[in-house]
């Protein structure tokens, strides 16, 4: 059993917060960064939590991975319908991440620019690719990943929940071990702390890792609201 760590806040700069994240059971964590005026963000990431909830709630077979891919599907057509009920909203969208450990088996589901990270012995590995237009610039070569950090357009996403009709959900899994902690945050954290940082949070003995991720968010400028979810499997 993980011992679970939460935290959200508006940061320094927005004066709503459009991020959402749940601790949805024991085993299940989501985090959702919203996107869109006159409030839209926020409704449309409550909306993808709310309806994972429910989509994961309802699943009957031994979860896997395109579980959690149909939940984040079912939330987008949720999304859709928001808007055609509300006009208002158009152009909303949310990213989404979503991890479930059952087991000593991870599995997660991904779109946008939120991440999971896995931190291991000492090491922290990015799980998750941003679907965003300076990612693809870092594959290509045509930009170094410090060069993304400044770069003009790197807010710009290439995918999102509640865009399109069809979204593309990247899928996988591992081994979950025992010492392993596991971070799921959204790109207001990523853009003012470094994985280095992180890496050191994660590393150290500390009472709340999330609280201090957020503080160390607020120090570096909190230009943008910051949500994050540590789980700790330690037993």
């Amino acid at each position: 059993m993980a011992k679970v760590y939460e935290g959200t806040d508006v940061g320094l700069v927005r004066q709503t917060n459009e991020d959402c994240g749940a601790v949805l059971d024991q085993m299940t964590y989501i985090v959702a960064d919203g996107m869109g005026g006159h409030v839209a963000g926020e409704v449309a990431s409550h909306t993808l939590v709310s309806t994972v909830r429910q989509s994961l709630l309802d699943y009957e077979d031994t979860m896997e991975a395109e579980a959690l891919k149909e939940a984040i599907c079912q939330g987008n057509l949720a999304i859709l319908e928001e808007v055609r009920r509300f006009p208002e909203y158009k152009g909303m969208g949310t990213t989404a991440t979503i991890f479930h450990c059952e087991s000593g088996r991870g599995m997660w589901a991904h779109i946008g620019d939120s991440r999971l990270y896995l931190f291991r012995q000492g090491e922290l590995r990015r799980v998750t690719r941003d679907h965003s237009y300076v990612e693809e610039l870092v594959e290509k070569g045509t930009i170094t990943e410090s060069e993304a950090k400044h770069h003009p357009r790197k807010n710009v996403l290439t995918r999102a929940v509640g865009v399109e009709k069809n979204i593309k959900v990247d899928t996988g899994a591992f081994d979950v071990l025992q010492g392993d902690k596991v971070l799921l945050c959204t790109d207001g954290l990523t853009n003012m702390v470094s994985d280095e940082e992180i890496r050191e949070v994660l590393q150290a003995e500390v009472d709340n890792p999330v609280a201090l991720l957020i503080r160390k968010a607020l120090a570096a400028g909190g230009t943008d609201n910051i949500t994050a979810i540590v789980a700790v499997y330690d037993e």
